[in-house]
């Protein structure tokens, strides 16, 4: 029998009702056992895979160690497949600048370094639609060799200002002119997979286009799938 996931959203604040959204509309096609929302550790336990949602990236911080989880949050992100979207991101990475006065807590998984609403203020959100190759392999279109650019949507949205790890591979950079910095004139970077982590800037569960959770549900799969070879071994 096909190894199914029971994945995660954490739901301390932010849009995580559209990522359970999200997700639901895949139980069909995807292997999905369950889609939990996690407020505590218990819950974190149940599941196999967890994505952290946008929203207020310092809120999220200061509501998960209120309410003890922060350490264990830590631990799941450097221990199993962790999916942080915009706020998510900055959540997830090692280092974060242009955050607010005393700074706040990360759960320094992910190499690299954010720079917090990079893009602006709210009046500043934007969409753009773009063809990413790395998609190519959960597009419906894959076969027939023509694949629809996703539109991806960015509200008061971080950037991926610079990779500190040699394995972090690049997923999607924005086009030249984007952003605030001179940065943007090589165009910034957005998306980003590390060992068991992705990292995105933008909000797919903003859209009606399941293909990047799609991508995180067979990614955390493959992790799965290679434990149990080196298990096996």
């Amino acid at each position: 029998m096909a190894k199914t996931l029971t994945i995660g959203v954490l739901a301390l604040q932010g849009a995580f009702i559209e990522h359970i959204h999200a997700l639901n509309t895949l139980r069909s096609s995807e292997h999905i056992s369950d889609v939990v929302e996690v407020r505590t550790k218990q819950e974190l336990d149940l599941v196999d895979a967890l994505i952290i949602p946008g929203g207020e990236s310092t809120a999220i911080a200061l509501i998960a160690e209120r309410c003890g989880i922060l350490e264990d949050l830590r631990e799941f992100a450097r221990t199993k497949p962790t999916w942080g979207t915009c706020a998510g991101l900055i959540l997830l990475a090692k280092t974060a600048i242009h955050t607010k006065k005393g700074g706040q807590q990360l759960l320094n998984a992910l190499p690299v370094t954010v720079s917090r609403n990079q893009f602006g203020r709210q009046v500043d959100s934007f969409s753009i639609k773009l063809s990413s190759q790395c998609l190519e392999h959960v597009s419906e279109q894959a076969a027939t060799g023509v694949v629809e650019p996703f539109e991806y949507v960015f509200i008061r949205a971080p950037a991926i200002v610079s990779v500190d790890d040699l394995e972090v591979e690049p997923l999607v950079k924005l086009p030249p002119g984007h952003g605030q910095t001179e940065a943007s004139e090589d165009g910034l970077l957005v998306a980003v997979k590390y060992r068991k982590m992705l990292g995105t800037s933008f909000h797919p569960e903003l859209t009606n286009d399941t293909r990047w959770h799609r991508y995180f549900v067979r990614m955390a799969l493959s992790q799965e799938d290679s434990a149990v070879v080196a298990l096996a071994a």
